[in-house]
């Protein structure tokens, strides 16, 4: 239904209904208070007709207070599983069941102790209906009907059947796939339909870089799903806007799964909201061999430091070790001994300096 003809119902329910209303006013308060017929034929139409242009400019802000809520409700829906739907509506309609069940004593019981009993009872009725419709549907919801075993499995805090959704930066990064195809990363892994777009547009850029990390992204897919079976979830928040970070948390509590990714902002913002989150850079620095203070390395050192007397060289899987007073030896290998390790953000650095045994045979 368009805008514009929901706008021109709730004007014409709203018109009519003032209408009625100041029809209704006119006849049992103020006609009993005019004399002149004039008047009281003035008023006779009149009033009803100020009820009606009253209701036509009620009527924009009570459907715009009408669409926000629908849309709330459309996107609460959307975000159920079928199982968690039908589990809703279950409840709401045992909640209404009981409430009707309750006016009947609540009918009697004030009829009898008060004339006006009939009617407080049907307030009571109205206010303890949505009340446990309310109640009924929240309560159904959290006990989806289904296969039992699927949702106990979906449950789970851990095993191969939580699903691990996998993020944009993981996917350009690459080494998703070697872990992949080691199998360290167990389970279905969701592809969101958001991500794949936000892959799309990368791969389109005119910036020849983003494009070349977006086509390369295109390609570890493309041998992703040859290895291990990827599911593609069509899911979408529009409420959120294009915060492709707020939709995968989302994703990630609605399907209680892990994130998996090695953005860091993303990571923090997971796990402020809960959602488990599978570092792929943390993943690299844990299988990192373990280099103490003291032990001893062979390196090529390929350029020179951030101060003027070090040199810098580079173990086998990418960590940098900073030499001191190696400036001298770069393009040469050297016997160095390890003197402090730091982990940081970016990942483990190692201090050395260049043995003596070394030095004497430059």
């Amino acid at each position: 239904m368009s805008t514009t003809v929901l706008r021109a119902i709730f004007a014409l329910v709203f018109a009519v209904t003032g209408f009625l209303l100041g029809g209704e006013l006119f006849t049992h308060l103020i006609s009993l208070h005019v004399a002149n017929q004039v008047w009281l034929y003035a008023l006779t139409i009149g009033i009803p007709v100020l009820g009606a242009v009253a209701g036509i400019f009620v009527a924009p802000p009570v459907q715009a207070l009408f669409e926000n809520e629908l849309n709330e409700v459309e996107g609460l829906i959307d975000r159920l599983a079928p199982g968690q739907l039908i589990g809703g509506v279950v409840g709401l309609l045992a909640g209404l069941l009981i409430a009707y069940l309750i006016k009947a004593v609540l009918l009697e019981f004030f009829t009898k102790a008060s004339p006006a009993g009939g009617y407080l009872a049907n307030v009571v009725y109205i206010l303890l209906s949505i009340f446990l419709a309310y109640l009924g549907w929240r309560v159904g919801a959290k006990r989806p009907i289904g296969n039992p075993a699927a949702h106990a499995a979906k449950a789970a805090p851990s095993g191969d059947g939580v699903p691990k959704i996998i993020d944009t930066s993981v996917i350009v990064d690459g080494r998703v796939l070697e872990i992949v195809e080691s199998g360290f990363l167990e389970g279905p892994l969701v592809l969101p339909r958001f991500v794949l777009r936000e892959l799309q547009l990368i791969a389109d850029s005119l910036d020849p870089m983003k494009r070349t990390r977006g086509r390369r992204g295109l390609d570890v897919l493309a041998k992703l799903q040859e290895t291990t079976p990827l599911e593609i979830d069509e899911r979408d928040y529009n409420d959120v806007g294009g915060a492709v970070d707020a939709k995968l948390v989302r994703l990630a509590r609605e399907r209680n799964g892990k994130l998996v990714t090695n953005d860091y902002n993303l990571n923090r913002v997971a796990q402020v909201e809960g959602v488990a989150v599978l570092n792929i850079n943390e993943l690299a620095g844990a299988v990192k061999p373990v280099v103490l203070p003291g032990e001893e390395l062979h390196v090529t050192i390929v350029r020179d430091g951030k101060e003027p007397h070090q040199g810098v060289g580079y173990l086998d899987d990418g960590t940098m070790i900073v030499v001191e007073n190696a400036r001298r030896l770069i393009g040469e290998d050297a016997d160095v001994q390890v003197t402090s390790v730091l982990q940081t953000v970016a990942g483990r650095m190692i201090f050395a300096k260049v043995k003596r045994t070394s030095q004497v045979g430059n």
